[in-house]
C-alpha cells in the first residue's frame, strides 16, 4: 500500500474515503492472538507455581499483581512514545519487549526463583502494554467511525482465539507432568525440595522459548510491512491540543468500567482450576481442570464474532445457520460423551499426540453447555432480525447492558449451586465476557481525535484492575474459600450496567440541548 511522504495532506486518509484497510486490519489482528496467548497462559501459571513454591492464593494472585500492574505503570508512557515513533514503531517496541520478557523465564526457571518469576512477567507486560495502547486505538480509527466497534470486537475475537488455545497447551506442555500433594512437598527434605521444585519449574522453558522466538520474528514482520499513518488520531510531540482527556467522561467512567471488567475477568479466570478442583464443584485435577478453563476463553471467542455481526449488522439467515450448528454440535458432543468419554482416561506424561487428542475429545464433551447456549441465543437472535426485516444492528451500550446482567446471573448461581451447575455457569460466564473490553474501550475513546492515542494511555492503564481484584479476591478466598469469594466479580459487573446504560455517553450527547 503506498504512503505519501510525511508532512503531506496524503499521508493518512480519514475514516470513510474509500481507503481499503483490510489488509493492515488483518496484519494487526496477529498481535491480538499473541497477546491473547501470553495473557492467558497465567491461569496456567498460577496453579502451577502454587503447588511449586507452596503459595497461599493471595500470594499466588501476585502474578496477577505483577503481571496486570505493569499496565499501570507503562500505559501513559507507552501512549507518550506512541507520539514520538508512531503507531507501527510503538508495535515493534511492543512485540520486542515482549520477547525479552519470555525469554526471562529461562533463568527463572533454571533457580528456581518466585520473585524472577514475577520479574520476567513485569517486562512481558510492559510489551503487551505497549502492544495494546497502540494496537487497540489503530483498530478503532482505522475505518468508519459507526463501526468501530464492530472491527474492534472482531480484532478481539482474534484475542479470545489465543486465550482459548493457551489453557489448551499450557495445561499440555506446563501441567503434564505428575505433581505432588501439598502435603508430600512439604514433607520433602531441603535437597529433595531444591531438585522437584527445579523439575517442575523447568517445564515453562520450551513454551516461553518458543514463543520469545515467535514475538521477535512477529516483530520483524510487523516493522517490514507498510502499515497507513493514522494522523487524525495522533498529536506530535510538543503540538498543542485544544481539548483535554479529562473533559471527556465517557473517558474517565470507561477507564473506571475497563479497571472492574478485566479484574472480574482475570478474577474468574485465574481461580477455576483451584475451582474446579473443589469437591464439591468438580473434583478435577489441574490438567483436567485447565481443558475447562479454555473453553470459558473459548466461549469469549464466540461469543464475540457474535458481537462484531450484531454491531457491524446481523442478517436473519446467517443467525439461524449458526442455531442449527450449535444444535449440531451439541447432538455430536452428546454422543461423543455417550460412546467415548467414558471409557477415556487422561494420559499420564508429557506432550503427546494421545493427550492432544484426548484432550481435544474432553474439550468438546465438555462444551455441550456452550453449543445449547449458542443454539439458544443465535435462535432469538434470529426471530430478533427477520422480526426488524431480515436485518438487526445493535446499539453498543443496550449490547453491553444485556451481556453484563447475564454474566452477573451466571456468577450468582455458580456462586448458589455445587457439581456441574456450578461449573457450567461460570464456565458461560465467557460468553457474555466477550464484547464487554472492546465495547468499553470504544465507547471510552470516543469523540476524542488527536487524543485517541493519550485517552488509550488512560483506558489501557485501568487494566491494573487485573492486578488488584484478582489480589482482593484471593485474600477473601483464603478466608470464605473460592466457592464464595466470586461475589467480588457480581460488584464489579453492576458498575458496567452503569456506564452501559449512562456513563458511556459522549460529550455530543451528555451536553446536547434538548
Amino acid at each position: 500500500m503506498a504512503i505519501a511522504a510525511p508532512n503531506t495532506s496524503r499521508t493518512s486518509m480519514a475514516p470513510g474515503t474509500g481507503q481499503s484497510y483490510g489488509a493492515p486490519l488483518a496484519t494487526v489482528t496477529t498481535l491480538f492472538f499473541m497477546w491473547g496467548f501470553l495473557t492467558c497462559l497465567n491461569d496456567i501459571l498460577v496453579p502451577h507455581l502454587k503447588s511449586i513454591f507452596d503459595l497461599t492464593y493471595f500470594r499466588v494472585m501476585l502474578i496477577q499483581f505483577a503481571f496486570f500492574g505493569a499496565y499501570f505503570v507503562f500505559s501513559l508512557p507507552s501512549a507518550k512514545i506512541i507520539d514520538w515513533i508512531g503507531y507501527q514503531r510503538s508495535m515493534v517496541v511492543g512485540l520486542l519487549t515482549m520477547g525479552v520478557g519470555a525469554f526471562l523465564f529461562v533463568p527463572a526457571a533454571s533457580v528456581p526463583s518466585y520473585p524472577l518469576f514475577l520479574g520476567a512477567l513485569i517486562v512481558l507486560a510492559a510489551g503487551i502494554t505497549c502492544l495494546q495502547v497502540a494496537a487497540n486505538p489503530y483498530v478503532t480509527v482505522l475505518g468508519k467511525p459507526e463501526t468501530a466497534s464492530s472491527r474492534l470486537n472482531l480484532t478481539q475475537a482474534f484475542n479470545s482465539l489465543g486465550t482459548f488455545l493457551a489453557p489448551f497447551f499450557g495445561g499440555l506442555l506446563i501441567l503434564s507432568a505428575t505433581t505432588r500433594s501439598i502435603e508430600d512437598i512439604r514433607a520433602l527434605a531441603p535437597d529433595a525440595l531444591q531438585a522437584y521444585r527445579l523439575h517442575e519449574a523447568a517445564t515453562v522453558k520450551m513454551p516461553y522459548v518458543g514463543l520469545g522466538i515467535t514475538l521477535v520474528l512477529l516483530a520483524i514482520a510487523i516493522g517490514s510491512f507498510r502499515l497507513p499513518k493514522i494522523e487524525h488520531a495522533q498529536h506530535k510531540v510538543g503540538e498543542k491540543v485544544n481539548d483535554s482527556i479529562w473533559r471527556h467522561p465517557n473517558l474517565i467512567f470507561g477507564a473506571i468500567a475497563i479497571f472492574v471488567y478485566v479484574g472480574a475477568e482475570v478474577s474468574i479466570g485465574s481461580f477455576l482450576v483451584n475451582y474446579f478442583g473443589q469437591p464439591e464443584i468438580g473434583g478435577l485435577t489441574e490438567k483436567v481442570a485447565a481443558s475447562f478453563v479454555a473453553l470459558y476463553w473459548g466461549g469469549a471467542m464466540v461469543g464475540r464474532f457474535f458481537g462484531s455481526a450484531l454491531l457491524s449488522g446481523a442478517k436473519a439467515a446467517y443467525m439461524a445457520l449458526a442455531s442449527v450448528g450449535g444444535v449440531v454440535l451439541f447432538l455430536i458432543s452428546a454422543w461423543v460423551a455417550r460412546t467415548w468419554a467414558a471409557n477415556l482416561a487422561a494420559p499420564s506424561g508429557h506432550f503427546s499426540l494421545t493427550a492432544v487428542l484426548w484432550a481435544i475429545v474432553s474439550i468438546l464433551v465438555a462444551a455441550r453447555p456452550l453449543f445449547a447456549l449458542v443454539a439458544v441465543v443465535a435462535a432469538i437472535l434470529a426471530i430478533a432480525t427477520t422480526l426488524s426485516g431480515g436485518h438487526l444492528v445493535a446499539r453498543t451500550g443496550v449490547l453491553l447492558g444485556i451481556c453484563t446482567v447475564s454474566a452477573a446471573a451466571l456468577v450468582a448461581i455458580s456462586m448458589l449451586t455445587t457439581g456441574h451447575t456450578a461449573m457450567y455457569t461460570i464456565i458461560l460466564v465467557g460468553f457474555f465476557n466477550s464484547i464487554m473490553f472492546p465495547s468499553i474501550f470504544t465507547l471510552g475513546v470516543a469523540e476524542l481525535g488527536p487524543l485517541t492515542g493519550d485517552g488509550s494511555g488512560v483506558m489501557i492503564m485501568a487494566i491494573v484492575g487485573g492486578a488488584i481484584i484478582p489480589l482482593a479476591q484471593g485474600a477473601i478466598a483464603d478466608r470464605i474459600g473460592i466457592h464464595h469469594a466470586f461475589f467480588l466479580p457480581v460488584i464489579c459487573y453492576l458498575y458496567i450496567l452503569f456506564f452501559a446504560l449512562s456513563g458511556s455517553r459522549p460529550n455530543s450527547q451528555r451536553y446536547a440541548k434538548a
